[in-house]
């Protein structure tokens, strides 16, 4: 039991280091497509997360910071479950769309459930298919760096 135990946390630390690594391609990837369309940040994860937590930045400043920190860490955080995953035996792309469909899945369920954003189905295919795409970056990214880390 106790090496079973050590083999999960250290997949665990394995897939928090990937979860940050999915977060900055995700970041890329997001950040690139705003810009190009000319649309703001979403605000949306943020937004959960205030209501979840009680928090309400004071000013805009506030808001980008807190909104980062929900950023990073929301996405290093489900890095463990990656790291769960690999533990558990699943790799490569098996592991990879088992990740996303959890990540993509959490925030369909998180989202709508807070009232920060509506349900996907109100938001039309292209915007659909545009979240779906970078959280497949996440996962993606995540998953060759969980994928690196493991043969370290």
């Amino acid at each position: 039991m106790g090496r079973a135990l050590g083999n999960a946390s250290s997949a665990v630390g394995r897939g928090l280091l990937a979860g940050l690594v999915g977060t900055a391609a995700m970041t890329v990837s997001s950040t690139v497509e705003a810009r190009v369309r000319g649309r703001a940040d979403s605000s949306a994860p943020a937004d959960a997360a205030g209501r979840l937590l009680g928090v309400r930045p004071r000013d805009d400043a506030g808001g980008r910071r807190f909104g980062a920190l929900v950023h990073w860490g929301y996405g290093t955080s489900w890095g463990a479950v990656r790291g769960l995953l690999g533990a558990a035996g699943l790799r490569g792309p098996g592991a990879a769309a088992v990740h996303l469909a959890a990540v993509w899945g959490g925030e369909q369920v998180v989202l709508p459930a807070t009232g920060t954003a509506p349900p996907a189905w109100r938001w039309g295919a292209g915007e659909i298919g545009l979240d779906l795409l970078h959280h497949a970056v996440y996962a993606c990214a995540a998953g060759a760096a969980y994928e690196w880390l493991d043969r370290s």
